[in-house]
């Protein structure tokens, strides 16, 4: 048995998709185990390129059980769409399953995140506003919903009405902004859980079962180690843990990991807010980003570049305990 964990050493945007891509093919599983769907993968396959932003890249392997753990924050209207694409291309998604313990982004996670990147002026994070932080603040708070409640009619009803009371309280008496509507998300959502049923199960019974069989395993970090919320550059990081958050955000033991593949880019990207010590602000960093075609694939805003750090990435090598270095162009 191989349990192998694909992290990005830097600030994202390192190829981690195409690495995953390529260890796939010796893998029996492939799991996302944190993150939402503000994570881009670009895959190419057979001359066709796939943007993945919630699905792991292993979903381009018919053989390959596909996992979304229970550690990341899922949007069931963005999920729903990405399955609608690979479908449309062609691409069968019968080997994906969603954890019944994933928790779910809705409409007043995204306004929230929103207000409040708009309400902090110039001190702003630079959040992609798709509802993660606020998703993973409920989550911290015990007043989160999960793929298993958006199942059962009732029991949505019940917190979907309890939460949205207090967000629309927030939205409108805090942030000036417009309440949202209880029949709307309800009925929309419901709607999400219903299509997306089939594909959930308990997830970390189903990879403990396949490690107990010696299948590999392969997991997917989202975004970079300088992003990690503990070990990144706080508070320009997401609101989840690259670095060490798999054993949790996939429901397995430590012991099943023995392999911690870092992914570099030859030189560094970060998109967004925060420190950049070796940052080209330049014609050397254009042509750079010219040059690598170096746009985000979710939120299409360009990169900021500079020259490969040495020292961010000995710090990314200690705290996710790397064992072996992937050096991308």
């Amino acid at each position: 048995m191989s349990g192998t964990v694909v992290v990005g050493m830097q600030w994202g945007d390192e190829g981690k998709g195409k690495i995953t891509d390529f260890l796939s093919r010796d893998a029996d599983v492939v799991t996302r185990y944190q993150g939402g769907d503000n994570a881009g993968h670009t895959i190419k396959q057979n001359g066709q390129t796939y943007h993945l932003r919630t699905i792991p890249s292993g979903i381009l392997h018919a053989d390959k059980t596909c996992v979304l753990g229970n550690g990341i924050v899922l949007n069931p209207k963005s999920l729903v769409a990405e399955i609608a694409r690979l479908h449309e291309a062609g691409v069968s998604t019968a080997n994906l399953v969603i954890s019944d313990r994933a928790h779910i982004i809705l409409p007043y996670h995204i306004a929230l995140d929103k207000a409040q990147e708009s309400y902090r002026d110039d001190n702003k994070i630079g959040t992609t506003n798709r509802g993660i932080g606020p998703a993973y603040t409920d989550k911290a708070e015990r007043s989160g919903i999960r793929m298993v409640d958006l199942l059962d009619k009732d029991t949505f009803a019940k917190k979907l009405a309890t939460n949205l009371k207090f967000k629309n309280e927030l939205l409108t008496k805090i942030y000036q902004q417009p309440a949202l509507d209880y029949d709307e998300i309800f009925n929309e959502f419901y709607d999400y859980g219903q299509q997306l049923k089939d594909y959930v199960v308990d997830s970390s019974e189903l990879l403990n079962d396949r490690i107990d069989k010696n299948e590999n395993l392969l997991f997917e970090g989202a975004q970079g180690i300088m992003l990690d919320l503990d070990h990144g550059t706080y508070p320009y990081v997401t609101s989840s843990n690259p670095a060490g958050g798999v054993s949790v955000g996939a429901g397995i033991g430590p012991q099943a990991i023995n392999h911690v593949v870092g992914v570099a880019k030859a030189y560094t990207s970060r998109v967004g807010d925060g420190p950049f010590p070796t940052e080209q602000s330049n014609e050397v960093g254009e042509y750079l980003r010219d040059a690598g075609h170096e746009y985000g694939v979710v939120t299409k805003r360009p990169r900021r570049i500079g020259w490969l750090d040495a020292v961010v990435l000995n710090h990314s090598r200690k705290v996710a305990g790397v064992t072996e270095l992937c050096l991308n162009s």
